[in-house]
């Protein structure tokens, strides 16, 4: 956990700044407590003093952080996928003439460090291998029908069909998974493991069995035994099935149709995975597999995981970039003016106190310090709260912000959005403060006792 958090504040300057802002403001408040605790205490006695407008304030902050919270979680989240990092690449393999990508299996043999047909070109000279099994994975994509009668989202199942053991090594987000539903997903020639959304429709639990009628395979129907449960996140309206029974399927199908093969049979591998260690390797063994003579028959393209989604987004880019650039200040402005208009009625109502607090001998700075600090008591406080309450409601409970997108059901929080609620709030109402705060430090004692008089 620990090692995510570092990897989220050091891989993201929004993160780093987030944190470093609010790493500064928890210690400058430490600080204004330590060497000014009179004042401080004055300041919590003021925001007690008209309750309900601290707490209405500090609502309309923390919704419009929880705002921000859910919006930048989503951007965020894209950012990091279609971005291509230096090191730890994903190479993508696929058809190179159609999409989606449909390829003979035997692809996959030369591409498997575990393959006796595994390409020579992709040793070095020393005999060692240029990626292990563990840097390999294959895809095919069954999806079918509990009730082909009437299909409904409910009662459809889209299934990564794959080896078990890449599961743990390749599979984005699942290498904290159960190393039991690995062993229990060997053991069951049949067996599946199902998403909870899946889990729900079906009204299936573990152990359970179910059929399919193919929808992108006709005639390939199969039965399941379900032998676990996905974790909570991004897999919950997903499943994943052993390729050794999906490939048997086809041979089935064959006895069963006088030898006739079906017509997907040598087309039903979709994409093939290899991480790399560098962009130096990507470019060597992508060359390498573009220029092999194995697949002039079915020849493939290459590319980065992060340029193959990015141009599946490229639909939703202007939606991103407006979101960026746009929403998201907008959101902040209107929190800025919503501290400014709270503040600037709270100086206005106490500019006679104010005015005694200099004849007791009060300096100015002082006056606004105890101003600004005050607002951004309310405003960091309201910030926090609102993200880690965001944090904790939509990961625990659904993984994640339950907001489809293409192939991404949901979109986890990072543990850094509790920095951006705290930042948000102390920069916004830093902001919305300054303006009022100095306008109490210009409070003029002659003017005030002038009018009471």
């Amino acid at each position: 956990m620990f090692n995510r958090i570092y990897e989220q504040i050091t891989g993201d300057y929004i993160n780093l700044a987030a944190t470093v802002i609010g790493l500064g403001v928890l210690i400058a408040g430490a600080a204004y407590l330590a060497f000014s605790p009179r004042l401080f205490m004055l300041g919590v006695k003021n925001l007690r003093r008209n309750l309900l407008r601290t707490v209405l304030t500090a609502a309309a902050i923390s919704v419009l952080a929880f705002m921000i919270t859910m919006i930048w979680t989503i951007v965020y989240f894209i950012d990091l996928t279609t971005a291509e990092r230096s090191k730890d690449l994903k190479i993508i393999i696929t058809y190179k003439w159609s999409v989606p990508s449909q390829m003979p299996m035997t692809h996959a043999d030369y591409l498997d460090p575990s393959s006796s047909k595994f390409l020579p070109e992709l040793v070095d000279d020393a005999g060692k291998k240029l990626y292990t099994p563990n840097d390999f994975m294959i895809w095919s994509f069954y999806g079918g029908s509990a009730d082909p009668a009437k299909m409904t989202p409910d009662n459809i199942i889209f299934f990564f069909v794959m080896e078990p053991d890449q599961i743990i090594p390749m599979m984005d987000d699942l290498q904290d998974l159960d190393p039991k539903l690995i062993e229990a997903l060997k053991r069951t020639p049949q067996g599946c493991l199902l998403g909870t959304d899946k889990m729900q429709s079906l009204n299936k639990k573990v152990g359970e069995r179910f059929k399919l009628t193919s929808m992108n395979y006709k005639g390939i129907d199969l039965e399941f035994e379900i032998v676990g449960v996905l974790p909570d996140g991004r897999y919950n309206a997903s499943a994943i099935m052993r390729i050794d029974y999906f490939n048997k399927s086809f041979d089935t199908y064959a006895r069963n149709n006088g030898g006739r093969a079906h017509p997907l049979a040598n087309k039903r591998l979709n994409l093939i995975w290899v991480r790399v260690g560098d962009r130096a390797m990507f470019d060597k063994i992508g060359s390498i597999v573009e220029d092999s003579p194995q697949f002039h028959d079915f020849p493939v393209k290459i590319e980065t995981a992060s340029s193959l989604v990015g141009s599946f987004l490229e639909a939703y880019k202007t939606i991103f970039l407006a979101m960026k650039v746009l929403l998201v200040p907008g959101i902040l402005i209107v929190m800025a003016l919503v501290m400014a208009n709270a503040i600037s009625i709270t100086v206005r109502e106490r500019r006679g106190e104010m005015a005694v607090m200099k004849v007791l001998g009060y300096r100015p700075n002082q006056i606004m310090l105890l101003i600004l600090g005050e607002a951004v008591l309310v405003g960091a406080l309201a910030g926090l709260l609102a993200a880690a309450a965001t944090f904790a409601f939509f990961n625990f409970r659904w993984g994640g912000i339950p907001f489809r997108i293409g192939f991404f059901p949901v979109f986890r929080i990072p543990e850094a959005a509790m920095m951006w609620g705290l930042a948000i709030g102390t920069l916004t109402s830093l902001l919305g403060s300054a303006l009022p705060a100095w306008n109490a430090r210009s409070v003029k004692v002659s003017e005030v006792f002038s009018k009471v008089a």
